[in-house]
């Protein structure tokens, strides 16, 4: 599939299947997820803005889970601060349910890369913190925060501090942490990237069971082809930045998932997909290379342009853009 051009209208990617069965959930409002034209910039010393970004378009139905891969720079973990209200588009909307999204919501949990808890305070309190911000009492705090834990499986853990915990155990936290004010869609931007291996796929695993009791809608960014089918509905392809949506690969395998699914043919046919929409990109290699059949080139030494942009210093999880 060809990469659009800056002069072609960006194309919406829309869910195939019809929409998902509302399950029961009590009270709770379950949120579909409404993506249009997103484009953001970053300033660089040159002065010539950086896209990152450019009309990017999309939705995600509620309860549905989808993968977001592409090559490093593309824009995924910038795109995923623009729905969480976390950045503002210099272009743009997303919705949830139809309502914009303009700054942190109470409706959005998102998990980072790294777990980001308060050294000082143990995993209950780091938990609960959310609800304190949310003037909840002590009571309620301890008791949502107790509930989380057990969710995740640390319900042991509740008072242990974040350096006695191992880097799993700490992330989740950062879930549980993220599910605190039971949001209605939940982010997360490669939750899993420092686990090792098998770790990894265990916790894939776990965020699917707790996914099928918390009864969000996921959007989660990997650079893992296969972890994306494994957890996802539909898959999201970014071509090189300016990132835009150049592929929507639905994954048609029954769930529950089990892992023995990563190994089957069903699995390497829709990776093989997905990895042909992802070749041609400056570090993504060619599917042949992909799959061993021949070396990749030596990578050269020329730094991405993204990377002396970083993280702005303000940002905070729980702050607003520019310290606002």
């Amino acid at each position: 599939m060809p990469s659009p051009t800056p002069d072609r209208a960006p194309v919406r990617q829309r869910a195939n299947a019809s929409r998902p069965a509302r399950p029961e959930t009590g009270d709770r409002p379950l949120a579909s997820i409404d993506v249009a034209d997103l484009a953001r910039s970053f300033p660089t010393a040159s002065g010539t803005p950086l896209v990152a970004l450019d009309g990017v378009a999309f939705d995600v139905p509620e309860r549905q889970v989808v993968a977001i891969v592409g090559p490093n720079g593309c824009g995924k973990s910038t795109l995923l601060r623009l729905v969480g209200g976390l950045l503002r588009a210099d272009r743009g909307t997303v919705r949830l349910d139809g309502t914009p999204v303009s700054g942190p919501d109470p409706r959005i949990g998102f998990v980072f890369q790294e777990p980001r808890l308060l050294p000082w305070l143990d995993a209950a309190a780091n938990v609960g913190f959310p609800l304190e911000l949310a003037g909840r009492t002590v009571p309620q705090r301890l008791d949502r925060a107790g509930h989380l834990l057990e969710l995740v499986g640390l319900a042991d853990f509740a008072g242990a501090r974040p350096h006695q915990l191992s880097g799993g155990m700490r992330q989740r936290v950062a879930i549980a942490r993220a599910l605190a004010l039971e949001p209605s869609v939940l982010l997360l931007d490669e939750p899993f990237s420092a686990l090792d291996a098998l770790t990894r796929e265990r916790f894939g695993v776990e965020l699917l069971r707790i996914w099928g009791e918390t009864a969000t809608t996921i959007l989660i960014v990997t650079h893992s082809v296969r972890e994306a089918i494994f957890l996802a509905d539909r898959v999201l392809v970014l071509s090189a930045r300016p990132g835009r949506v150049v592929a929507d690969v639905p994954v048609m395998l029954p769930r529950p998932r089990r892992l023995s699914m990563v190994d089957t043919v069903a699995v390497s046919r829709i990776a093989a997909v997905i990895r042909s929409h992802l070749a041609g990109a400056a570090d993504e290699p060619a599917p042949e290379e992909a799959w061993g059949l021949q070396p990749a080139p030596q990578a050269s030494g020329a730094q991405d342009p993204l990377e002396g942009v970083g993280v702005p210093a303000w940002f905070d999880p729980f702050g607003r853009e520019g310290g606002a």
